[in-house]
């Protein structure tokens, strides 16, 4: 009998995680909160919001109703805005199996509470790290749904967790590898949205790739730093959770966070490329959050702190570049 896996919800990611889980031999379920989407992919077998082009596998069927998602799913993969995950899984924790698998694809850090979101997922639906997995590395969807050779990182504090869901994941076009480094992987997926926003920014002011490069390669350091204070692995953010994230963040047209940014260089205020951009750059409400995170563990992180400034206190580009570049000399590390 094949693996039940529920995906809440419907959007970007989870529709393609959901393809891959599919196209892996899984019997899944889509939530969607709304009919017509929803009715689509039951009908016509393509998600019309996200990928209209692109026919999903006959293994993905979609229901309003999270009871029915999430009935008899062996994992439970939750792919919503960090800041809703909340609010949603206090709804929707009572319907889950004691022993279904909860899968993070979230990546950001909770305004308030700093929390990862494995952190979250385990207070609301009172859920062992055990349960627990993440899936993280350099995943832009609209690659995947096409199946273009692709790699991530599953990682849960069980390694047989792990284990378990890189086979329920495994395709020809996908490769995922485990790790139990859950922490690591999960603040590669958040800060990379933030340095995201911040190599789109210089990428929007006409700065070239010495420019790009030194932010990229500064926002992993100081990406690590804040690993180590939280006990995570440094070999993490090497690998495909850290580097890899990263890379396809910076440097994809396809990246949310990168474009958001793009459109700041080039002089957008912040309401407009809010408008401008239909869906989430989670990079936008996690610099605060990530800038928290670094507080509460003594770790600087003048990246991140730049990006806050730029764009939650309108400190001019300008201005922001000349601080970042004027700090005091120090070794590298």
């Amino acid at each position: 009998m094949s693996t039940r896996c529920a995906v809440f919800s419907a959007g970007s990611w989870g529709t393609a995680f959901g393809m891959i889980l599919a196209d892996a031999g899984c019997e899944v379920t889509l939530w969607g909160r709304r009919q017509e989407l929803v009715d689509g992919i039951n009908r016509d077998h393509v998600n019309a919001d996200y990928f209209p082009d692109v026919e999903l596998p006959a293994g993905v069927s979609a229901t309003t109703d999270p009871a029915k998602a999430a009935e008899g799913a062996e994992f439970v993969v939750l792919s919503v805005p960090s800041q809703t995950l909340r609010a949603s899984l206090r709804a929707w924790a009572p319907l889950f199996a004691k022993d279904s698998v909860l899968v993070s694809l979230m990546k950001g850090v909770e305004l308030g509470t700093a929390k990862l979101m494995s952190e979250v997922i385990g207070e609301v639906a009172e859920a062992a790290p055990e349960r627990i997995a993440v899936v993280s590395g350099p995943n832009l969807a609209g690659e995947i749904v096409r199946r273009q050779p692709a790699a991530a990182v599953v990682a849960s504090a069980d390694e047989d967790v792990a284990r378990r869901l890189q086979a329920a994941c495994h395709t020809g076009y996908f490769r995922p590898y485990t790790n139990t480094d859950v922490v690591g992987c999960e603040l590669g997926g958040a800060v990379k949205n933030v340095i995201g926003l911040a190599v789109g920014i210089v990428d929007g002011m006409g700065f070239g790739d010495n420019t790009k490069a030194a932010l990229i390669t500064r926002g992993l350091a100081e990406t690590t730093r804040l690993g180590l204070a939280m006990g995570a692995d440094p070999h993490t953010f090497a690998g495909l959770a850290g580097m890899g994230d990263l890379v396809a963040t910076c440097s994809s047209p396809l990246s949310r966070n990168h474009t958001f940014g793009m459109n700041l260089g080039r002089g957008m205020s912040l309401a407009e490329t809010v408008a401008a951009t239909k869906q989430t750059a989670e990079g936008v409400k996690s610099c605060e959050s990530v800038l928290d995170l670094a507080g509460r563990h003594g770790v600087e992180m003048p990246i991140t702190r730049t990006v806050f400034e730029v764009v939650h206190e309108g400190k001019p580009l300008g201005v922001a570049v000349k601080e970042l570049m004027g700090r005091s000399a120090k070794p590298e590390r």
